[in-house]
């Protein structure tokens, strides 16, 4: 599997198009916004996008959803239904971030922990991981051995717990019973921040790092 950031928002969210080489299929991850910048990256990568992919429901990962969704007539699938109430939310978390309108919108898959979703040949599991937002998801391809995880974890720290529906040791839980045993050389793709890998995490992460690790 190929990834491409393009960054979006004020936030320099990692939107990510995955892509099927054997197919030429993709998936959008995240699309927060900037919709004509994403336009222009998938005409540039010449793929065909088949869906898109959301890892849970705040502004800058879901504000521009609706409108791609519109746009390239796409399916929507995740995040896992904890997170609705942040999804029905986005037109207000539009103007209190300063974010365009964003609509709302009904996903037509909601995830849970153990579904698989499918980018043209290529499978990623589903990981229910809460503790940023309640509804959370990680997407793993293990053939790739590549993780796309939101706002679960970044290089150095991790995300935030203070938002409505936060939970701190959930969040640390799910990035230490969850991720971490998927293998130290598992790279993961943030959703803000440069790429890392979980045994990085483990080693050096101040936040989640293993006292333990050899």
């Amino acid at each position: 599997m190929k990834v491409i950031v393009i960054p979006v928002t004020a936030f320099e969210q990692n939107c990510s198009l995955l892509i099927c080489e054997q197919s030429n299929q993709a998936a959008i991850v995240d699309p927060g916004g900037d919709i004509e910048r994403i336009l222009a990256a998938i005409d540039e990568a010449g793929v065909n996008v088949e869906k898109i992919l959301l890892t849970h429901g705040h502004i800058d990962h879901a504000g521009g959803v609706s409108e791609l969704a519109k746009r390239l007539n796409l399916p929507i699938e995740g995040p896992q239904r904890g997170d609705k109430f942040w999804i029905d939310q986005l037109p207000e978390q539009a103007s209190q971030f300063g974010f365009d309108e964003s609509d709302t919108f009904e996903p037509d898959r909601w995830l849970e922990d153990g579904d698989t979703v499918e980018v043209g040949n290529d499978r990623l599991q589903v990981i229910h991981a809460p503790g940023h937002t309640p509804g959370h998801v990680v997407f793993y391809d293990a053939a790739a051995r590549l993780a796309v995880v939101g706002d679960v974890l970044f290089r150095g720290s991790i995300g935030r717990t203070d938002f409505p529906g936060g939970n701190h040791q959930d969040l640390l839980d799910s990035i230490r019973i969850k991720l971490f045993p998927l293998g130290d050389d598992v790279r993961f793709m943030p959703g803000h921040g440069p790429v890392s890998t979980f045994g990085d995490e483990r080693q050096h992460n101040p936040f989640v790092k293993d006292p333990g690790f050899a």
